[in-house]
């Protein structure tokens, strides 16, 4: 199986099916997530803790990926991510909407499994369309202060 093939099968059927329980298959014990431009060692545990905490706050999400390109052990996908809003996230209530968002992972896979992960999901749109954030009311630079 290509890394390609590798990242797409993850990602659609392990973690959009909640196969959690088959990570070992697909993730190195030695995995590291990329978090503030250093490489995190998270494992299997640690990826299965990460998957979990969107569980948490979109319980039937799934990640359909729509593009790819690899090169070596490197694979980018971009994808889109469906879920039901059904956990409070970043104190955003619950809403009970179905939400879709668009992001970019960017994977590294040696010998079959994951050994890095890294990506950006586009929430400000699809939270901001869906009313669940708004502006901040900043005074009147003008306004005496209370």
């Amino acid at each position: 199986m290509t890394p390609a093939e590798t990242v797409r099968l993850f990602y659609q059927e392990i973690v959009s099916q909640n196969q959690l329980h088959r990570l070992a298959e697909f993730v190195s014990p030695a995995c590291c997530l990329w978090a503030e431009g250093q490489l995190v060692p998270v494992g299997i545990e640690g990826m299965a803790d990460h998957i979990a905490a969107t569980k948490a706050t979109y319980p039937d999400y799934c990640l359909r990926i729509t593009r790819q390109f690899s090169c070596g052990d490197y694979v980018i996908s971009q994808f889109v991510m469906e879920g039901t809003h059904q956990g409070e996230w970043l104190g955003i209530q619950p809403s009970g909407r179905r939400l879709s968002f668009s992001g970019i992972n960017v994977d590294r896979v040696v010998e079959g499994k994951l050994v890095e992960h890294s990506g950006a999901v586009n929430t400000f749109e699809t939270l901001w369309d869906a009313g669940l954030i708004g502006p901040l009311h900043r005074p009147d630079p003008q306004e005496p202060h209370p």
